[in-house]
């Protein structure tokens, strides 16, 4: 971005006038991309940012406590709620889910599944690695007959809304018996809090399968399988794929900025894409802390692509990017 574009999308929030502190909660999805932000603002702006990874359920209550400046949450809040709770919604970033397996034998991206195996998986209803369904996405691999671990969040989770919505959106069975939220009443399996502790189980598990913001598997270098998409293609997880389903997306029906990238139609599109979204209160409940925010993530726009596509995020397009600068300051 040019200097004079840079300039131009600082000044639609003034700049602080001393240094502040400001506080954040919510997202373990979004928490690196945050911490990364929140050091590099930090000398350019002054802003000090407090970000909490306590998972979205948490951000979206304590924003609405007003006990944090910002909440964050993976699944994007309804209208109702936003405006019983005087706030304004807007998305930061978007990144993939993925599936993570500590099988034995299996290198990263060895094996393909889908979401009806998946949905099967989580269900209880596929219970070993060498099961038929899984065989018949992978011809010529060697399935061992491992019993499969399944791992999901424990606590309330924008990851798990998304991972479940995808759940639902690829079978039937899985949509009128478990459904889809940021915590249900999961059939089989083990429970770990937030994007770390699904990794760790994951990693220290044999047979376990979870699933992790990229981020975390690229992280603790944990083992990724292809997803068969919409168009039948069996992707990688990556920057990528990531990038071909935001690509398709539908910004401008998009009620409160809250966009579906679930299964879209591309060719080489990761099927399990979300957006992950900031909460603020309008008007100001802190006139000071308000305006450090909006300092924090207008720098983060003009500045922060290239640390968030480092940590495999996909930065939001620079017209999506100026409608949410310019919804916020009209408190719309």
């Amino acid at each position: 971005m040019c200097l004079a574009a840079v300039t131009s999308l600082l000044a639609t929030f003034p700049a602080v006038s001393r240094a502040e502190n400001v506080t954040g909660a919510g997202s373990s999805f979004a928490a690196p991309i945050y911490e990364s932000w929140g050091a590099a603002a930090k000398t350019a702006t002054g802003v000090t940012v407090n970000y909490q990874s306590v998972g979205s359920s948490a951000g979206q209550n304590q924003i609405l406590a007003g006990t944090v400046d910002f909440g964050a949450s993976d699944a994007p809040m309804d209208a109702k709620k936003l405006e019983a709770g005087h706030l304004f919604q807007f998305p930061t970033v978007m990144g993939g889910i993925v599936p993570v397996v500590n099988i034995p034998g299996i290198k990263p991206d060895a094996i393909t599944l889908s979401g009806e195996v998946l949905a099967g998986i989580y269900a209880g209803d596929i219970t070993t690695w060498d099961d038929a369904k899984i065989a018949a996405l992978n011809p010529g691999v060697h399935l061992p007959d491992t019993a499969i671990a399944p791992v999901h969040r424990a606590d309330g989770s924008g990851t798990t809304f998304v991972f479940t919505s995808y759940l639902a959106d690829s079978s039937d069975s899985w949509k009128q018996n478990q459904g889809a939220s940021t915590s249900i009443n999961w059939p089989s399996g083990l429970g770990a809090r937030g994007n770390d502790g699904v990794a760790a189980t994951v990693r220290n598990t044999e047979g376990a399968i979870g699933y992790v913001e990229f981020a975390y598997a690229s992280r603790n270098h944990l083992t990724t399988v292809r997803l068969r998409n919409k168009a039948g293609t069996n992707v990688a997880a990556g920057l990528l794929s990531f990038s071909h389903a935001a690509e398709a997306a539908d910004w401008k029906s998009a009620q409160h900025f809250a966009i579906n990238l679930l299964n879209t139609p591309g060719k080489d599109a990761w099927p399990v894409v979300s957006a992950t979204y900031v909460l603020v209160p309008v008007p100001a409940r802190n006139p000071a802390r308000d305006e450090a925010v909006r300092t924090f993530f207008s720098w983060d726009f003009a500045n922060g692509d290239s640390a968030a596509e480092k940590l495999d995020y996909v930065p939001l397009p620079k017209s999506v990017k100026d409608d949410i600068l310019a919804a916020w300051k009209s408190g719309k």
